[in-house]
């Protein structure tokens, strides 16, 4: 059961050919929200990066990262991350990533190692969806359907297995009627362990893979609903280029 969603969804966001045919993704985005305030850096900052991530292995390069002399490196085999010069000097090393959370609760403050180990795990999931759910070991199976905002949406649960890095082993993934995800739910471990629905919206094809452009980050409550008055992350794509395993890359322009 599951297996006609996850088919819909793939297909609608560029099948398993075009992504095949891929190793990796180069994004440019921009990060924002309240909850780095929290986390101790300043008010109203904005994350302007350019991703560049392995559509294969759970790795991921941010750059610039935090300044504009560094880029971040996310390994999750390794459960690395390293700031690094940009030319690729190393300068600091946060390993084993995960572990380095212990203890740490929502208000905890977080260092540039501990803000790339969330984002560079969150992005990489965020861009291999809904492709990941056929990697060896993750499993999923259709819930019954949603009813939000006069919108009924199908849902896939997925379990991931330990060897992804993601911000919880269950999470809750919502589909509309062309297969586009809308929604999804999962518990943030690594923060405390907030409820979260996390919306996405303003989908573009970039060379024939289908991109949410808007993301927007909410706290869920226990009934499944969410507080949609403020965000406490948003994410906005402007562009994707896809590499290409033969070493092609199709240049970043969205298409309707």
């Amino acid at each position: 059961m599951g297996d006609g969603l996850l088919d819909l969804a793939i297909a609608e966001a560029g099948g398993h050919r075009l992504w095949n045919s891929l190793r990796g993704l180069k994004v440019d985005l921009s990060i924002g929200g309240p909850i780095w305030a929290l986390k101790g850096w300043p008010p109203e900052q904005t994350f302007d990066q350019i991703l560049s991530l392995d559509t294969a292995r759970e790795h991921i390069v941010f750059s610039p990262f935090t300044r504009p002399d560094r880029r971040m490196v996310f390994d999750a085999a390794t459960d690395s991350v390293a700031m690094e010069t940009l030319d690729g000097e190393p300068v600091e090393t946060l390993a084993p990533a995960r572990a380095g959370f212990r203890g740490m609760l929502r208000n905890s403050p977080w260092d540039a190692l501990h803000l790339g180990y969330f984002l560079g795990y969150a992005c990489w999931n965020y861009f291999t969806t809904p492709f990941l759910f056929a990697h060896p070991g993750v499993r999923a199976h259709e819930l019954e359907p949603w009813h939000e905002a006069g919108q009924t949406w199908r849902r896939l649960k997925v379990r991931f297995p330990p060897g992804i890095a993601t911000h919880s082993p269950d999470q809750v993934f919502y589909f509309d009627a062309l297969g586009r995800q809308r929604r999804m739910d999962y518990v943030t471990e690594v923060n405390g362990s907030t409820l979260v629905g996390h919306y996405t919206s303003r989908h573009r094809r970039f060379g024939g893979l289908l991109v949410a452009t808007r993301r927007r980050v909410f706290r869920r409550n226990p009934d499944n609903t969410v507080n949609l008055n403020l965000p406490s992350i948003s994410l906005d794509i402007h562009d994707v280029a896809l590499i290409h395993a033969d070493g092609d890359q199709t240049p970043a322009r969205d298409q309707a």
